[in-house]
């Protein structure tokens, strides 16, 4: 992923309108690199800062609700993985499992002589 395709993905991060494969390639990007990192934190730091301004609760340490933030992106494209993978299984898990019924109901035509 280049810079200028991360930088405009930082709102729908922020947003959090950003699909899971999208997101997954924008965090490796900014934790790797420094200036698109720089970037998130300004955007972040502004809409952190818009949305908690009537309100007179949460963190001040904004740096480290962006952390918490890409954590909890993190864990959550970690469950999709995981969840992914499980489908996969159970979907190959189905499939072997009606080959065999299919398998064993022509033994039993075979042996009742229907074939």
């Amino acid at each position: 992923m280049t810079c200028h395709e991360a930088e405009g993905m930082i709102l729908p991060y922020i947003n959090k309108r950003l699909k899971d494969e999208d997101m997954e390639g924008f965090l490796n990007h900014v934790l790797h690199c420094e200036s698109c990192m720089e970037e998130l934190e300004i955007y972040f730091t502004v809409d952190y800062g818009i949305r908690r301004l009537d309100d007179d609760e949460g963190t001040y340490n904004i740096k480290e609700a962006l952390f918490q933030n890409i954590d909890s992106s993190l864990e959550h494209i970690k469950k999709v993985h995981i969840l992914t993978v499980f489908r996969y299984v159970m979907t190959t898990l189905s499939t072997m499992g009606i080959i065999i019924i299919f398998l064993l109901q022509l033994r039993i035509w075979w042996q009742t002589g229907i074939f």
